[in-house]
């Protein structure tokens, strides 16, 4: 049910956009957000909008998407998974869609909007003020390190660590958010409560990217290299053993058709309120990872927000190489793209052209939409 109903003011956020863009960005933005199924003509609930897509037999410019994202998928050196969803129409274009892959840091996504949730409704203030110690550092990626490294620590609040954990794929920032709203347990219950289908979180970047690696967590791993010195004393029985465990059934597994289909109602306005919705789409535009991803290949008047996700390398291959987010059209129609890699020994070159074939399908898909002739009757 469209979450825009029970609305509340979220005075952190709008700070917090008022910051990020100019003010007519600000107002167009949260202004083309729909407000529940009145944002769609002829839809009075998800149930009726479901039966509608399946109804509806594939045009001409469906079917072309779909064989040419079937042919992307078939021609990478790689497991992946592609998920595209037309958010105006809901229809999905699929590529072993429905099978599991390991998110890595776009499981940051569930975190961020469990945050907001409970922000709406009024269990979290995003400008709560927050410390963050040597005690609060994880592993591998988190900038925050270097400044506690220099001060001792870092002061901010949830709004910026937020902003840190998205656009930067911070994860002590990340970590911190989890914590403060409850653990992992709490994520679960944001997804389920929502029916966010073929999504798990998993647990904190600790205790995951250990497992992974065949460690057990310790504080001492998340300061200077000790976490890859501890990594390589690993027997390499044992990290092989975990490393194939993970990907086997990753902590962390999401179907790409779960992640595109939560992106889609996201951008529909029926997950969060609109200035929750309006925050986080803020943020991950402005996200500085995976440049060279999906949003390579993405025309300069284009939108992409959008939320990578990098597994562990171990003996040649590659776990966990993500991109997902939503693009926007010029005329504001926008699509919810998901590619996931599980496993590739392919080089990065091909795996970031791979994901620009997609991205380029869905540019070529709008432009067959905007030449045909529009339909008698919305969906």
């Amino acid at each position: 049910m469209p979450r825009s109903s029970r609305c509340k003011p979220v005075a952190a956020a709008l700070r917090f956009l008022a910051l990020t863009f100019p003010i007519l960005g600000i107002a167009l933005l949260v202004t083309w957000l729909p407000r529940g199924s009145g944002g769609y003509p002829g839809l009075s609930d998800e149930t009726e909008f479901e039966a509608k897509i399946m109804q509806q037999q594939p045009n001409e410019e469906e079917r072309a998407l779909q064989e040419r994202i079937a042919e992307i998928g078939d021609g990478f050196a790689g497991e992946v998974g592609i998920a595209v969803i037309d958010v105006q129409t809901g229809r999905a274009f699929l590529h072993n869609g429905d099978e599991k892959f390991p998110q890595q840091s776009v499981s940051k996504l569930w975190v961020a909007m469990t945050a907001l949730d409970q922000a709406d409704r009024g269990k979290l203030e995003l400008d709560e003020p927050v410390i963050m110690r040597r005690e609060d550092l994880t592993v591998f990626y988190q900038p925050i390190r270097n400044i506690v490294r220099a001060r001792g620590s870092f002061s901010a609040d949830y709004a910026e660590l937020m902003r840190r954990a998205l656009a930067s794929s911070d994860n002590s920032a990340n970590d911190r958010i989890l914590r403060r709203v409850g653990g992992p347990e709490e994520v679960e219950e944001f997804l389920e409560r929502e029916e966010i289908g073929g999504v798990e979180f998993g647990t904190d970047e600790r205790s995951k990217q250990s497992a992974i690696a065949g460690l057990t967590w310790r504080q001492a791993y998340s300061y200077r290299d000790e976490f890859y010195k501890a990594r390589d004393r690993v027997p390499e029985d044992v990290r092989r053993k975990a490393f194939e465990a993970y990907l086997a059934d990753p902590v962390d597994g999401a179907t790409p058709r779960g992640i595109a289909e939560a992106l889609a109602r996201l951008a529909r306005g029926e997950l969060l309120s609109s200035v929750s919705s309006a925050l986080l789409l803020a943020i991950l535009e402005q996200t500085k990872s995976g440049p060279r991803r999906l949003k390579g290949a993405a025309p300069g008047d284009w939108r992409i927000a959008h939320k990578t996700g990098t597994g562990q390398f171990f003996d040649g291959e590659q776990s966990g190489y993500n991109d997902v987010g939503l693009l926007t059209a010029p005329d504001g129609r926008q699509y919810a793209v998901a590619v996931m890699i599980r496993r590739t020994r392919a080089s990065y070159a091909a795996r970031m052209e791979m994901m620009q074939e997609v991205t380029r399908a869905v540019v070529e898909y709008d432009e067959m939409l905007s030449a045909s002739p529009s339909p008698d009757e919305p969906l």
